[in-house]
């Protein structure tokens, strides 16, 4: 079942278009976002969460248009931008303590206990006081501990060491297993083929592709190329056509 529809998004800057975005996300899978720096990635996930407000298209979550429901459809979202930039110097359980006033009903206390303890977290220190890859865990516990429906997470595993990005693609796993859906874009081609099962491939505002992983490789790779192979080489085609 599909729970995102985005059609014909459309964003203009003095520099940058994006320009007729559409594509689907589906309940109970994951959907990788890919696409070099200033391909569109994080304008599209800002446009969908109403963060920046697109030119025209239109953006469905659950049957229902963003425009109108923007409270009810962001309670069953979860979004990560990567980084915790806010109350630098509060503890961390004052942050969780304002963001679980946000989620009257959906928040739930074991969830944010798992996290808390798979991610290692301390409550007493504040965000100041972690790594960039702690950083990222934080805002992720965040965003995993009110029964989102849907996580929406703008490179997740940036800063994070092989064997975090490993446990948090399991997280990623154990979820689509529960019926959640995750969209995240990367940079790191190979954490999209130990885990996605979706690829949305963007390149210069537009979308190259969107389709079950498998269906990409049939259709844009050749024979003995990785992923990581076959994105650099339709980069490269795009950038001389």
């Amino acid at each position: 079942m599909s729970i995102v529809t985005v059609r014909n998004l459309t964003k203009t800057y003095p520099a940058f278009k994006l320009d007729s975005v559409s594509f689907s996300l589906r309940e109970g899978r994951i959907a990788g976002f890919i696409g070099r720096n200033g391909a569109g990635k994080t304008t599209s996930i800002k446009s969908m969460l109403n963060l920046v407000r697109p030119d025209s298209g239109e953006i469905i979550y659950f049957d229902m248009p963003l425009k109108d429901n923007e409270a009810q459809i962001k309670s069953r979202i979860g979004y990560s931008t990567g980084t915790v930039n806010w109350y630098p110097r509060k503890k961390i359980r004052d942050i969780v303590n304002v963001e679980k006033r946000f989620f009257p009903d959906t928040w739930d206390e074991g969830s944010f206990r798992k996290y808390m303890t798979m991610f290692s977290l301390d409550e007493d220190k504040t965000p100041l006081e972690l790594s960039e890859g702690m950083k990222v865990k934080c805002n992720l516990m965040l965003a995993l501990s009110h029964r989102a429906e849907l996580l929406m997470l703008d490179e997740p595993t940036s800063g994070l060491d092989p064997f975090s990005r490993d446990e948090l693609l399991e997280v990623f796993t154990e979820l689509k297993r529960q019926g959640v859906a995750v969209f995240f874009s990367t940079h790191i081609i190979s954490d999209l083929e130990k885990c996605a099962d979706d690829i949305i491939y963007i390149s210069g505002g537009r979308i190259a592709a969107a389709m079950p992983i498998a269906d990409f490789r049939v259709k844009h790779s050749r024979e003995g190329e990785n992923l990581e192979d076959t994105f650099l080489r339709l980069e490269k085609e795009a950038r001389h056509a």
